[in-house]
């Protein structure tokens, strides 16, 4: 065969990716609402040194693309013209509450509530039974361990709107910025928060009474503000952006 001989005797030293392959899978078992990017940011926190792009490849050919939902309409967005953007931590939070149930079927209704500047979540509270005096309960003992916010935004349910909120919000100095009816997109930090809460957390645990409840909830919750990568703040953790504000750094 006319071929050199170089050629003939070449062999590929193509570096063996089983043990990144191995990494990529354990991760994707643990964070099955990962993508690509965000394994890609834990691995380079490992010390693994590949780019972007060989994740990606490796993503692919094992097949655990992400399905993505198609919106059933097509609304155009628009803010409030009342609202400006957070610019610094406890400005502005967000609250709301997400419903699940028990393994035995006993409803639970679960507070929530983010820092719509540094995606912060200072609390996820979840109970039986929800009333005005329980929700000032539980904001109380966020506010002792990160302060109090200049604003809440809240919908129009009947614990927001309760008297007991609406007096500790004036003898706190805190403004409920309430969501128009019908308007969840006047809330929408929220709703995206309760997004990622209910498909990392509600939809991959079993939660067998009130208690293991709250330890899934609270671990992962620590683990949302310590540890996983959010692309819309750089794909930083909450932690990370409240350290760099509090020496005077802005987003």
């Amino acid at each position: 065969m006319r071929i050199d001989r170089s050629l003939y005797t070449y062999r590929p030293r193509r570096d063996d990716q089983a043990a990144l392959r191995t990494r990529i899978k354990e991760i994707t078992e643990t964070r099955v609402r990962y993508g690509y990017r965000r394994v890609h940011v834990l691995l380079r926190r490992e010390g693994w040194t590949v780019n972007p792009k060989r994740i990606y490849r490796l993503y692919k050919e094992m097949g655990l693309q992400l399905r993505n939902k198609v919106p059933r309409r097509r609304v155009k967005a628009r803010l409030r013209d009342d609202r400006t953007v957070a610019t610094h931590v406890n400005q502005t939070w967000a609250m709301d509450f997400v419903h699940d149930q028990l393994a035995t079927g006993r409803k639970l209704r679960i507070l929530t509530v983010v820092d719509t500047f540094s995606r912060f979540s200072p609390a996820i509270d979840p109970r039986f039974s929800y009333r005005g005096e329980d929700v000032v309960q539980a904001l109380e003992r966020m506010c002792a361990e990160v302060g109090y916010p200049k604003a809440i935004r809240v919908d129009q349910g009947s614990e927001f709107i309760s008297r007991d909120l609406d007096l500790w919000a004036y003898q706190k100095g805190v403004i409920l910025d309430f969501s128009r009816p019908g308007k969840p997109t006047d809330n929408a930090f929220i709703e995206s928060f309760n997004g990622k809460f209910r498909a990392e957390c509600l939809n991959t645990h079993w939660f067998m009474s009130l208690d293991d409840a709250r330890a899934k909830m609270e671990a992962w919750r620590r683990d949302y503000n310590e540890i996983r990568p959010h692309s819309s703040i750089g794909h930083k953790t909450p932690i990370e952006l409240m350290k760099r504000s509090g020496d005077g750094a802005t987003a």
